[in-house]
């Protein structure tokens, strides 16, 4: 397999993984790069997992990029959630289930990094959970506590009504722009 089949292979997944870890299409785009010059730069033809290995990589990526930008990733969400905002009061003829799709994904993308990261790649990118063990190096029943964790946050803020509160502009982070789901269980 040369560079350029690997990469046509694997673009599409990479990108994926990148979008809804970062949420952002331009910072996707520069990680995805990223990942693929340092896979290159790496035997990566001698990795005996060479998807899994890949798909480590980028969550790796990923991560890195989501600490080193913390403060100005938390101001581009606070901007893109008032921009959903905006357009989801205009658009009040939109389906019932389309409503809910985004305020689970709403959920999601407020989420600590660890759970959006295994929730990602078992709910978007359809892994089993002995693979994800293997892309984030974590134990199985690591895996499935993070995935039951980002359940039981996800279940109490839908029922709390957080999503609804939230989508009418109510909701309130107390000052805190660092607010999630796992900070606001614990509060």
């Amino acid at each position: 397999m040369q560079e350029r089949e690997l990469f046509e292979t694997y673009r599409k997944e990479v990108y994926r993984t990148c979008y809804f870890m970062l949420h952002h299409a331009a910072d996707a785009e520069d990680v995805c790069q990223d990942v693929f010059v340092s896979v290159f730069r790496h035997d990566w033809r001698r990795v005996e997992f060479l998807r899994t290995w890949i798909i480590r990589v980028t969550v790796n990526r990923c991560l890195n990029y989501i600490k080193l930008s913390g403060r100005r990733k938390r101001r581009e969400i606070r901007l893109q959630l008032l921009s959903v905002h905006t357009a989801e009061k205009a658009a009040e003829t939109v389906a019932m289930e389309q409503e809910s799709a985004r305020d689970v994904l709403r959920l999601l993308q407020r989420l600590p990094a660890k759970l959006r990261a295994a929730a990602a790649l078992r709910y978007i990118n359809e892994y089993s959970l002995t693979e994800i063990a293997d892309i984030l190096d974590v134990p199985v029943g690591t895996v499935k506590s993070r995935l039951n964790k980002c359940r039981k946050l996800m279940r109490k803020e839908w029922q709390s009504g957080d999503a609804e509160t939230e989508r009418s502009g109510e909701y309130e982070t107390n000052g805190s722009d660092r607010a999630n789901l796992y900070s606001i269980s614990k509060r």
